[in-house]
């Protein structure tokens, strides 16, 4: 499932501080703030001994190792564990210093990409990289820290609920600048990075699928047809009655090809979809369904032309495992635009029990929808019935986003 995203303007996604997560200001007495500043400033060195230690093992043998196979993903796993050690540094300082910072998004690892793609998608890894990096400087700033807020509360207590505001202003800064989510551009090109490769996978297939169905139908067909024309003008002077039997079988094998030919034009581009459109295509999809369904097209205009294909056969495989797997007794297919999106939903009461997982084409489509943008969102339990909502970029017909 695609996740949606706060826009980089919020104060979630910045890691700016909010009129929430200030102190109130400091002064003599030690009130609780004060006394969450010091429990702070004090665990900074044990914290900062445990975070130093682990980056430098892991980047010494991960570095050291790289000239082999198995230094990389070591790399990769280090780079796993710093986001698990900025996870820890975050609550530490929601809970000791009231600043609070969204978790970062996940890192979005598909299934299909392969082993390589997933372990570059983790090296390059911004969030791990700049934990490691806060760690690195954490280490001489704990033991300052931790000197200074120990000796002061013998010395200086006095004055230390502003010597403490003063440091721990200090620790608010850098887990804003190095522990917050990275940059929504950094988000966008790794999910666009990894979206390119499920659409050049997802092409390749369809010209192999192509290339197969040319191969095994209608060339086979043809060459079928060209062997008895040839037999037939052979036997065109001598058995006349064999040669008309060989060129009706002749007609039949090119109507087949036609039909084959026909089905093939139709599975790469629908010429109903250019000429009239979703409403009529998805009309035409929903006649061969074995299931009755109902067909509402609400679109005050045609999408562009990429958009309306993906709707087209995102309906047309739905439509197929209604077919296939459900064992409804009725259907319908919705399609309306809400502002700059295309919704499709399509509705089945069958037996339900579908699953991204479940070898229906579910986790393929959800994957394509992805690579543009789109959300797929299955409803599927037990027993149904079956809801699947779509979720598609609204792009008009001359080209410009809606």
């Amino acid at each position: 499932m695609t996740q949606r995203i706060p826009s980089p303007g919020t104060t979630a996604a910045r890691g700016a501080a909010g009129p929430d997560d200030r102190p109130p200001p400091a002064r003599l007495a030690y009130d609780r703030h004060t006394w969450k500043e010091i429990a702070h400033l004090l665990a900074n060195l044990p914290v900062a001994l445990l975070g130093f230690t682990y980056v430098v093992t892991m980047m010494s043998i991960g570095f050291g190792l790289t000239v082999t196979v198995v230094g990389f993903p070591l790399l990769a796993a280090g780079l796993v564990g710093a986001r698990q050690l900025g996870r820890m540094e975050r609550a530490r300082a929601r809970a000791l210093l009231g600043v609070r910072i969204e978790e970062p998004s996940r890192l979005r690892l598909r299934g299909g990409g392969g082993f390589f793609q997933r372990l570059w998608m983790q090296l390059k890894d911004p969030v791990g990289w700049r934990t490691v990096l806060y760690e690195f400087i954490r280490l001489p700033w704990g033991v300052l820290t931790f000197t200074v807020t120990l000796a002061s509360l013998f010395v200086l207590w006095p004055v230390l609920p502003f010597i403490a505001r003063g440091l721990t202003n200090a620790d608010r800064a850098m887990v804003r600048a190095l522990l917050s989510p990275s940059d929504e551009l950094e988000r966008r090109i790794a999910e666009l990075e990894s979206d390119r490769g499920v659409v050049v996978d997802t092409a390749a297939a369809d010209l192999r699928r192509i290339e197969r169905d040319l191969h095994d139908g209608a060339q086979a067909r043809l060459v079928n047809l060209a062997m008895g024309l040839g037999l037939a003008k052979e036997k065109v002077l001598e058995d006349p009655d064999a040669a008309a039997a060989m060129v009706e079988e002749a007609h039949g094998e090119v109507k087949l090809a036609l039909q084959e030919l026909r089905d093939l034009a139709r599975g790469i581009h629908p010429a109903v979809l250019t000429d009239r459109g979703l409403d009529a295509a998805l009309s035409s999809v929903a006649s061969r369904c074995t299931v009755p369904v109902k067909v509402t097209v609400d679109l005050p205009e045609r999408p562009a032309a990429a958009i309306e294909g993906i709707a087209y056969f995102t309906v047309s495989e739905l439509l197929q495992n209604v077919s296939k797997h459900s064992g409804a007794r009725s259907a319908s297919v919705d399609v309306w635009r809400t502002k700059t999106r295309l919704l499709i939903q399509v509705w089945d009461d069958g037996g339900g029990g579908a699953s991204l997982d479940g070898g229906t084409g579910m986790k393929g489509l959800a994957e394509r929808l992805d690579a543009v943008d789109g959300l797929f969102v299955l409803e599927s339990p037990v027993g149904g019935p079956t809801t699947v909502t779509a979720e598609l970029p609204w792009r008009d017909r001359s080209g410009a986003r809606g």
